[in-house]
């Protein structure tokens, strides 16, 4: 889809509606300390928001997982990542449900538990990227093998970022240009 594979477009696709649904609790949070009705109403809308991004946040992930090499320790992290990434859209989904159908009717009771649920959301969410980091960068999940193996031949040679800043080209030993090079 328009030159992204599933894994790059969940990347893509993940940190939007995450943020969204952090802010849409803040704004709730603001709301029920000020007592602003214009807070309320902006963190109803920005979950809303988040809900449909995370839709798409979720539908991309499950696509990844079916596109990308990974072995038992990955599959393990990866389905705790599903799981909760599921559970997240799930609370927020109905949080948003039914302040669709209360939203102008909530008294305070209603909306503190409302805005207490939506902050155990925000903990599972938390939860979610942690996992999702975790496959990133401790198990490089999404990155090709022959992308990943020609990352650690490269880190085994020297860098300098002296050369770099000095306006020197830094190549590797092995790259086309190098050999290519005069007195090469």
């Amino acid at each position: 889809m328009f030159g992204y594979d599933w894994p790059r477009l969940h990347a893509l696709l993940n940190d939007l509606p995450a943020a969204l649904l952090v802010t849409g609790v803040l704004f709730d949070l603001a709301a029920l300390v000020t007592r602003r009705p214009a807070f309320r109403q902006v963190g109803f809308w920005t979950m809303l928001a988040g809900v449909l991004g995370g839709v798409l946040a979720v539908v991309s992930g499950l696509q990844a997982e079916d596109s990308i090499a990974h072995g038992d320790a990955v599959h393990r992290v990866m389905e705790t990542h599903e799981q909760l990434g599921l559970i997240s859209l799930g609370v927020f989904g109905v949080l948003a449900l039914w302040r669709i159908g209360r939203e102008r009717r909530m008294g305070s009771r209603e909306r503190a538990i409302s805005t207490v649920l939506s902050l155990g959301g925000v903990a599972v969410l938390v939860a979610t990227g942690i996992y999702g980091g975790r496959l990133v960068f401790e198990h490089a999940a999404g990155v090709p093998t022959e992308v990943l193996q020609a990352e650690l031949r490269e880190r085994t040679q020297e860098h300098h970022h002296e050369a770099a800043e000095a306006g020197a080209p830094v190549m590797p030993a092995d790259s086309p240009a190098a050999s290519s090079s005069p007195g090469g």
